[in-house]
């Protein structure tokens, strides 16, 4: 018999594999009950995350793996997966025109086709194609040179016709009297979807394991700081934690700790409703998006569920639900797409509070006080940037310099003007 600690200790550090799974089964499971350690804070860290969602725990994972720094505490205020990365419709992708945003993007995207082997935890990913519906001749000339921009940087980009479309999507609507019409798409292939919280289970489980400190239930109530107004450390509903830097990543309660700081960012905090409807036989492969006019976008999930969402709700919010209104718009505009989902029951539906930024692209670098590190702004592209995220975060901690790959995406640009305005819209944040 192994004592508890030992135990404790197998079941976090076991390897997944074809044999532990059976040897595991054969005896009910007995070993693995832990993913990972429940450690009580310590009086100082190196590095402490604050906020225990993708991409916090991202970083800290390659923190430990890529720079060998493992004296790091990750804080979250309530559970593993509660937040933003438990809350969304899981798509990932980085069909982005911007060299800032898709050189970036598409790192992350490089992570994503290699995580589960390097995190030994099956996050689901599918790369089945992410499938942009162009419902007029001038969006089709926009998806032929953002198609461009992206191929000119080595990213996969399909311009498909109409016959093309139905092709790969047959159940669409193609009535040429419909409201809403088909004239093509841009298809990027290697993009898809991923399980959200296997996706936050498998880093802090990697992370543990590699010495990292995942503490639950830890609220940051405020900081520490030095006479020169640098950050020493942080207030918590545990106690008082020192650290040499701290990096904040939870979304879109960023201002909410910066406020404690006495510094503004250029964001709002925005709901962004998600939906799940009852289990279909396949009908849709991949993820298929649409809009203008209106937004919409959907895929099915392994179990058959139609995964779909939209629009924010139009209002500053830090509430994870929404209003019916822009369910309403949601669904209506789904039935538009996909007519013969008019009778498919809704089974659920949830929200996440959305940091947007005036952009529309996210902010990961430094901030105006110092050892206080910025990975926030994710608008609509947090979960697809999890892994890249954490590795070019990661790679800012340890260094105190921004990597190429996040170095476009510095606070700085909103003084500088060199903004990465995706969507064309201006400074407004609910536009993107």
């Amino acid at each position: 018999m192994l004592g508890k600690g030992r135990a404790v200790w197998f079941a976090t550090r076991m390897k997944f594999s074809a044999l532990s799974l059976l040897a595991n089964g054969l005896r009910a499971n007995p070993r693995w009950k832990h993913h990972w350690r429940k450690p009580e804070p310590k009086r100082a860290y190196d590095v402490i995350i604050v906020g225990g969602g993708g991409h916090g725990l991202a970083t800290a994972f390659y923190l430990a793996k890529v720079h060998g720094i493992t004296n790091v505490a990750v804080l979250e205020r309530g559970w593993i997966g509660g937040g933003n990365t438990g809350r969304n419709t899981t798509i990932v992708r980085s069909n982005y025109m911007h060299a800032g945003n898709n050189h970036f993007y598409d790192w992350s995207l490089k992570l994503w086709h290699q995580l589960s082997g390097e995190l030994n935890y099956n996050v689901m990913f599918s790369p089945r194609g992410v499938l942009n519906l162009a419902p007029s001749p001038g969006q089709m000339d926009a998806f032929a040179r953002r198609g461009n921009a992206m191929r000119v940087n080595g990213i996969d980009a399909i311009l498909l016709d109409r016959e093309g479309v139905r092709h790969i999507q047959p159940h669409l609507n193609f009535n040429p009297h419909s409201r809403i019409k088909i004239h093509g798409g841009l298809l990027q292939p290697r993009a898809g979807t991923a399980r959200h919280d296997a996706v936050a289970w498998g880093f802090a489980r990697a992370a543990d394991q590699l010495g990292v400190d995942i503490i639950e239930n830890c609220e940051v109530t405020g900081f520490q700081r030095d006479g020169a107004g640098a950050v020493t450390g942080v207030e918590t509903s545990r106690g008082s934690i020192q650290a040499g830097k701290v990096g904040l990543c939870v979304a879109g309660s960023t201002t909410t700790l910066t406020d404690m700081l006495g510094f503004r960012l250029p964001i709002e905090s925005h709901v962004l409703q998600a939906f799940v409807s009852e289990s279909l036989k396949p009908m849709i492969h991949g993820v298929v998006t649409f809009g203008p006019p209106g937004h919409f976008y959907m895929s099915q999930s392994d179990k058959g569920g139609l995964v779909f969402g939209g629009d924010l709700d139009g209002y500053n919010s830090y509430a994870q639900r929404g209003g019916l209104p822009v369910a309403e718009s949601v669904i209506a505009l789904g039935a538009m797409v996909f007519p013969q989902i008019s009778r498919v029951k809704l089974l659920r539906s949830w929200g996440g509070v959305m940091d947007m930024t005036m952009d529309g692209s996210p902010i990961i670098g430094t901030s105006p006080v110092a050892n206080l590190y910025l990975n926030t702004g994710w608008c609509y592209g947090g979960f697809k940037a999890t892994p890249g995220s954490g590795w070019v975060f990661a790679h800012t901690l340890a260094t105190g310099r921004p990597h190429p790959f996040n170095e476009p995406l510095s606070l700085k640009r909103f003084e500088t003007g060199a903004l990465l305005d995706e969507e064309g819209t201006g400074p407004v944040p609910g536009h993107h």
